[in-house]
């Protein structure tokens, strides 16, 4: 008897898409395969299989950091920018506005 399917239409953003793909690829998981073991997993723990939380922090002023933490943040804003995560200006305000809606 042939196995029955059912497809699985989601909107995902492209970048995380393709991160996430490419993860796959080189574990030699197909993207199906990892869809289907994600659903296996909701129904063995009967839920998420992971905690989902906000942890999001409100954003700090420079005043507010010490200059490890503004030299740490620099340099991985430097390095995101080298590797080319990056977002525009409008994209950014938008999430920044929607995690400050969050915490009030």
């Amino acid at each position: 008897m042939a196995v029955r399917t059912a497809n699985v239409i989601a909107r995902v953003e492209p970048e995380i898409k393709e991160k996430a793909e490419k993860i796959l690829k080189g574990m030699g998981i197909p993207s199906s395969v990892a869809i289907n073991m994600f659903y296996r997993q909701i129904i063995t723990d009967n839920g998420l299989p992971f905690q989902p939380s906000k942890n999001v922090s409100a954003p700090k002023a420079i005043s507010g950091m010490s200059r490890e933490e503004f030299d740490a943040r620099m340099t991985e804003g430097l390095r995101q920018a080298d590797d080319g995560e990056v977002s525009s200006v409008d994209d950014v305000r938008k999430r920044i506005m929607g995690e400050l809606r969050g915490l009030v």
